[in-house]
């Protein structure tokens, strides 16, 4: 369905053209308000502005409004390790330094220019300011099973042998080869080979979970975060197990278990970062298709939730769902999972499409809030929108990156670029050339 001319002058009237000026989100502020959980998106995985611009709306949450952390769609473990070099904590001399964990497939999500740009900001932000009041970096997600085996086990042999002894335990059940791969785990166990490990990694959770009153009791609140640290790990290690079986059973909706999974961590670390005279605010980046609501997509019709209707039913209107989306452009993406990553072209949006809709605006570059606005109503139908996650393949463009969605109900407001660049990895193209052994995907058969 194509535009009609009325939504578009609609739109039109309503969009706030974005400059590159921090003013340019002076609305955007005013529509969180007090809101304590602030969801901003990305419709891809690569793409410069999308990264920029929720760098300078976190900076501004941070400074103006008290938020006290980003969690990012990234491993806890590999994140953590920001966390301690922003809070002045780790032993990184750098921040290209302190993003070394970021390893795994697709490395260039956060080991890129305007991911180093931004903890640069944060370390110097909370270099002058008492450990409480510093905004510290986490992660959300569940894939690194042994890296967080590996923390659990680190912590407990520093802090409780006796407990690192049980722990050593109950994680044998794992495979403990030199290069231990969680997919080799989930697929022995779904064909009958091996056993599951989840009432293991259960009863792990519930140890460490046991003993965090008596840290801090003998330890003080200094203690608490690293507690708080082993228990996110110890939880991965829990849903991973569980995950990574589903993979190869067919019976569980791997997305569903990956999302809840990430919106419990973002619990978690509300509840561990409010005191009672001040509870915690929390900005989270992920891509559209985990933070905008997925009741208003097609995601729903099969099945699917995600990160943002979860936080939403439980939180209401404290959350507040900010989506991305641009017209043309280029964008760092794979051909295939475990592929080098390449600057790539991103072809016009479809018509009938949001993206299309948006550029016949003229506006180029604008803030379209949605959340109590009447611009809404011009939105109120099903639509195309695009997704690119860490591969784009445009000869399937239509199967491979669009869904439909009420856009109106999936996001409190847009941000539109209308064309956007890729964005710069930290490694020179002969490095991000290398392939690695191919594998499923972990995010298959999404990608995002």
């Amino acid at each position: 369905m194509n535009a009609r001319a009325d939504d578009v002058t609609e739109v039109r009237d309503a969009g706030l053209p974005v400059r590159g000026r921090p003013e340019d989100w002076d609305p955007l502020l005013e529509l969180i308000g007090d809101a304590p959980i602030v969801l901003l998106g990305e419709a891809t995985h690569g793409t410069h502005e999308f990264y920029t611009a929720r760098a300078a709306i976190t900076r501004r949450l941070i400074e103006e409004k008290g938020f006290s952390a980003l969690a990012v769609e990234a491993d806890w473990p590999d994140a953590y390790r920001v966390n301690r070099f922003v809070r002045h904590l780790g032993r990184d001399a750098s921040p290209r330094d302190a993003l070394s964990d970021f390893q795994r497939f697709p490395r260039w999500m956060w080991r890129n220019d305007d991911v180093l740009d931004f903890i640069t900001w944060l370390r110097d932000h909370n270099a002058s300011l008492p450990a409480a009041d510093q905004a510290g970096f986490y992660g959300l997600d569940l894939y690194s099973l042994y890296a967080s085996i590996h923390a659990v086990l680190q912590y407990l042999d520093r802090t409780d042998p006796p407990a690192a002894r049980r722990a050593r335990a109950r994680y044998e059940c794992f495979d403990h080869s030199e290069t231990p791969d969680p997919q080799h785990y989930g697929l022995e166990v779904s064909i009958g080979v091996r056993e599951p490990c989840e009432n293991e990694a259960v009863e792990q959770l519930r140890d460490l979970q046991h003993r965090a009153s008596e840290t801090l009791e003998a330890d003080g609140l200094a203690a608490a975060d690293e507690q708080f640290h082993a228990e996110m790990n110890a939880r991965v290690v829990e849903t991973a197990a569980e995950y990574y079986r589903a993979m190869f059973s067919g019976r569980i909706n791997t997305w569903n278990l990956r999302d809840q999974h990430m919106a419990d961590a973002a619990d978690a670390l509300l509840d561990h970062l409010s005191t009672t005279d001040r509870p915690a605010k929390l900005v989270i980046w992920a891509h559209n298709s985990h933070i905008g609501d997925a009741r208003a997509t097609d995601m729903s019709r099969r099945g699917e939730l995600n990160v943002g209707e979860i936080l939403r039913i439980r939180h209401g209107a404290d959350t507040v769902l900010v989506g991305f989306t641009t017209y043309d452009g280029t964008v760092a993406a794979a051909d295939d999972w475990d592929g080098p990553v390449h600057r790539k072209t991103v072809r016009p949006a479809l018509p009938g499409s949001y993206e299309a809709l948006f550029h016949r605006t003229g506006l180029g570059d604008f803030l379209l809030p949605l959340r109590g606005h009447a611009v809404a109503g011009a939105l109120a139908r099903e639509r195309l929108q695009r997704m690119i996650g860490v591969i784009y393949r445009p000869e399937t463009e239509r199967v491979s990156h669009y869904f439909e969605c009420r856009i109106d109900r999936q996001f409190d407001a847009v941000i539109h670029y209308d064309h956007t660049r890729a964005l710069d990895p930290l490694e020179g193209a002969t490095a991000w050339r290398t392939r690695q052994k191919q594998q499923t995907p972990q995010t298959y058969p999404h990608g995002l």
